[in-house]
Order: structure tokens, then C-alpha cells, then sequence
């Protein structure tokens, strides 16, 4: 699968966009973690280009190839996880002085069916990422490796916020 394969590809699950203020729909797993990555607006500033040019993705080791250099609604996303393309495409975004991130839901070709969120937000002086998710399984592999696959996504969810917390920390 290559990057200008996915312009053709259907996004494999409804409700869509939920990840952003939820609920989070019924018939998925459910994913929300959490981490403080600092405080103050050079943390929140950092924190907010790292979500917005995919460095939680690059933070876990997903090198990700875009079709943009930055979050963009309808903007494509194609990771590499082992061998495996993990193709999306970014359905919201937000970018404020409360609240920034995006969403991105799965292609066909996914081995899950679902949305990922990244946020970061300020709550006060204090800055905190937020992951949340749905899915389920997109195909008989991931039904096949049941709890291992959700316990992977939920280290990978870790793995986004530890990259984060080191954007926000990294001297401007």
C-alpha cells in the first residue's frame, strides 16, 4: 500500500468524530488515558506543534507518511507498524487556546475499524495530552489476538503521551 493508494479509501466505521467530545459510541472498545505534560504557554505551545505534525506518532516509532505537514481535515496518514500499513485519515481537528488536536479514522485495509483522538489541553496553567479511542476489530487477525491487540493499543496510547510530555518539555 502506498500514501496515494488512500485518496480512493473508505473510512470503515460510523459514528465518526466522537473522540473529540464523545460519548464514545456503544459496539467498541473504548480507550481514554491521560498525562500532565507541564505548564505555562511555551509547554502548551510545544505540546500543540507536536500533536499538530504527528510527533506522537513518530514519538511511538510509526514513521508516519502525510499528504500534509500538519493535521488537516480529510488529510491521510500511512504508518508502518512492522509490516503491517496502518492507513487513516484525519477527521477533525481543533486548534485554540484551550484546546488543540485532531482525530484520524481507519481505512480499509486496517486491521481495526475505529478513531483515534490526540488533545492537548489547558486546564489552568496545567497542560495535559489526552488519547481517546474507539474500535474494534477490523478483520480476523485482530479478532484472532482479542485482548493482546487491545493491550497494545492501549502501550501505544502511553507511548503518544511520553511523546508529548518530551515535546512540551524540549527547549523552544
Amino acid at each position: 500500500m502506498k500514501l496515494a493508494d488512500l485518496a480512493s479509501l473508505e473510512l470503515t466505521y460510523a459514528p465518526r468524530g466522537l473522540t473529540l467530545d464523545g460519548p464514545l459510541p456503544a459496539g467498541y472498545q473504548h480507550l481514554e488515558v491521560e498525562r500532565r505534560l507541564g505548564a505555562g504557554d511555551a509547554a502548551y505551545r510545544r505540546a500543540c506543534e507536536a500533536v499538530m505534525t504527528f510527533g506522537a506518532q513518530r514519538g511511538v516509532g510509526l514513521r508516519p507518511q502525510t499528504t500534509a505537514p500538519r493535521a488537516a481535515v480529510g488529510v491521510e496518514i500511512l504508518s508502518r507498524l512492522v509490516l503491517l500499513g496502518v492507513p487513516c485519515r484525519v477527521v477533525w481537528t481543533v486548534e485554540g487556546t484551550e484546546r488543540t488536536g485532531f482525530g484520524y479514522g481507519t481505512l480499509e485495509g486496517h486491521v481495526e475499524s475505529g478513531e483515534e483522538g490526540f488533545l492537548v489541553e489547558r486546564r489552568g496553567t496545567q497542560v495535559y495530552a489526552v488519547v481517546r479511542a474507539y474500535s474494534r476489530p477490523g478483520g480476523r487477525l485482530m479478532r484472532l489476538v482479542g485482548p493482546v491487540g487491545r493491550w497494545l493499543q492501549h502501550i501505544a496510547a502511553l507511548g503518544y503521551l511520553n511523546a508529548l510530555k518530551r515535546a512540551a518539555r524540549e527547549d523552544g
